[in-house]
């Protein structure tokens, strides 16, 4: 079992910066790649970033590219979601996922990831 808690989220103005952090717990050691999907109301969750054991990262190009980061630190069992230039329509919930197997590219399907966080709301106003 593996359990993932996110923070860092909240209410901010559009060009702010936030980092969100998802911190896991239990059977880490079994966790390949862990990504941050998005949901925001009446949408379906949508892949956001994804990051391998090893660094390799993947990235949603058409709606953050070059101003969100992933990135992880394997000593603390953490992964964070650096956002930049945030604008209204980042608004969602963001989920922290982990996928248990050893595979690469990192996969997009909510349904490839075997745990999730509770999520954290980001609010971006205009």
């Amino acid at each position: 079992q593996v359990q993932l808690v996110e923070s860092g989220g909240g209410l901010v103005q559009a060009g702010d910066s936030v980092r969100l952090s998802c911190a896991a717990s239990g059977r880490t050691f079994t966790i390949y790649n862990l990504a941050w999907f998005r949901q925001a109301p009446g949408k379906e969750r949508e892949f956001v970033a994804a990051i391998s054991w090893s660094g390799g990262t993947r990235y949603n190009a058409d709606s953050v590219k070059g101003r969100f980061t992933i990135s992880r630190d394997n000593t603390k069992n953490t992964v964070y979601l650096q956002m930049n230039s945030l604008k209204p329509e980042d608004t969602a919930v963001y989920y922290c996922a982990a996928d248990m197997r050893d595979r690469w590219p990192a996969r997009v399907e909510r349904y490839q990831y075997d745990y999730w966080g509770q999520g954290t709301q980001v609010t971006v106003s205009s």
